[in-house]
């Protein structure tokens, strides 16, 4: 019987985290492949890409593979989304700036014995194979509208409100800096989020002196706000630059490297993880899409009815179309059996890498908005961002069990 009062905790980490530096450049090259692929009409279900970034200060390395790229695809222009994604962000300290930062760029060619197991054009691939083994994982609950997870839907929510009036400069956010970090421990009764135990907010600011008590008084209102009314009781504990002084941040203060906040880009612990990292990563492979396809299935699940919690895991072998399996589990909130639920999945999409990107058309420069405050939980965009977030498969799920 699974738990029905309890506390639960989850993290995230703001755009400005080294980690999550390193997200942005490795998704800004991802999307610069698709939108110089674009531009010189070649065929965008050839794009291969899969860049790794590491930050420190004032340097950058950029590392990974590629194939089928177009020749305007120098290491000038991949030097230049890079510094446009720190300024973006926010950096302009001594340690760590956009303009002089040391840029190094160090992608070279994909491997042909990876391209085999992939590329449909193969004389053993009758359809194109997943970009690696691997098992993935989807999730849903009704937790809030958007059917996350609590504690790191809220964690999120937080942070981004923050950023959005400190790159506007509005207020006395204009005194923070881009790195930082919310944690939220949210109470349950009878398996409902009820209120908030515990709230974490460790925030860089880039005047100097400030106090712990003056960066909590910029950053209580945005905690409130972004939190349900009610959450906040007088026995909920603060946590707000608990060790002090936060003026030196980013890759300047702590190395940064892409993939290093899985856990941040996902559920909050709330659910499995399969292991690989999201970005810089195109939809061939399969740690991405097929995560994403998860997610999808999982939240459309949930959006007909037919659980109130359901987690989806997919597993692939590398030059393997088809999935290898389907598991469902909704944690005894199902309304029919998991093994329809499995049943129907195989029925209502096609999960081979190919039919994911094409049904989900991930063939697009739409990675860089995804690295910071999650992968999951935010509105599907009108450009075709997020796409796996919409609830369009729930009538025909529902419909086939």
């Amino acid at each position: 019987m699974a738990r029905k009062s309890f506390l639960f905790t989850s993290e995230s980490v703001s755009e400005g985290h080294p980690d999550k530096v390193c997200d942005r450049i490795s998704d800004e090259v991802v999307d610069l492949f698709y939108r110089e692929s674009t531009a010189a009409k070649l065929d965008l279900w050839a794009v291969r890409a899969a860049c790794e970034t590491m930050a420190t200060t004032q340097r950058v390395v950029i590392a990974g593979e590629y194939s089928n790229t177009p020749a305007s695809v120098t290491v000038q222009k991949i030097q230049e989304v890079a510094r446009a994604a720190i300024k973006d962000i926010g950096y302009e300290q001594d340690g760590f700036h956009w303009a002089n930062a040391n840029i190094e760029v160090l992608l070279h060619g994909q491997s042909a014995d990876i391209a085999a197991g992939v590329d449909a054009k193969q004389p053993t691939n009758a359809e194109e194979g997943a970009g690696d083994q691997g098992i993935m994982f989807g999730y849903a609950c009704t937790d809030t509208p958007e059917l996350m997870p609590a504690p790191i839907y809220y964690s999120h929510k937080i942070l981004q409100n923050l950023a959005i009036d400190r790159k506007a400069k509005k207020g006395d956010a204009a005194k923070l800096g881009p790195d930082s970090k919310s944690q939220v421990t949210v109470r349950y009764e009878d398996g409902k989020p009820v209120g908030v135990t515990q709230i974490v907010v460790s925030h860089q600011h880039i005047v100097k002196d400030l106090s712990s008590k003056q960066v909590r008084d910029i950053v209580e209102p945005y905690v409130r706000a972004a939190l349900p009314d009610g959450w906040i009781s007088k026995d909920t504990q603060w946590h707000i630059n608990p060790t002090g002084a936060f003026y030196i941040g980013g890759p300047d203060g702590d190395c940064g490297l892409t993939g290093r906040k899985i856990i941040v880009d996902t559920y909050g612990g709330a659910a499995p993880h399969g292991g690989g990292a999201f970005s810089g990563k195109d939809p061939t492979k399969v740690d991405r899409s097929a995560a994403y396809a998860s997610r999808y299935l999982a939240k459309n699940v949930v959006a007909a009815g037919l659980a109130e919690r359901c987690t989806i895991q997919l597993s692939y072998a590398i030059g393997v179309a088809r999935p290898l399996s389907i598991y469902v589990d909704t944690y005894g909130t199902g309304k029919v059996e998991e093994a329809a639920i499995e049943k129907a999945l195989a029925e209502v999409m096609d999960l081979t890498p190919r039919g994911i990107r094409s049904h989900l058309d991930l063939n697009k420069p739409i990675y860089a908005r995804t690295a910071a405050y999650g992968h999951f939980g935010r509105p599907a965009d009108a450009d075709g961002g997020f796409s796996w977030e919409k609830t369009d498969l729930a009538a025909k799920i529902k419909a086939a069990v």
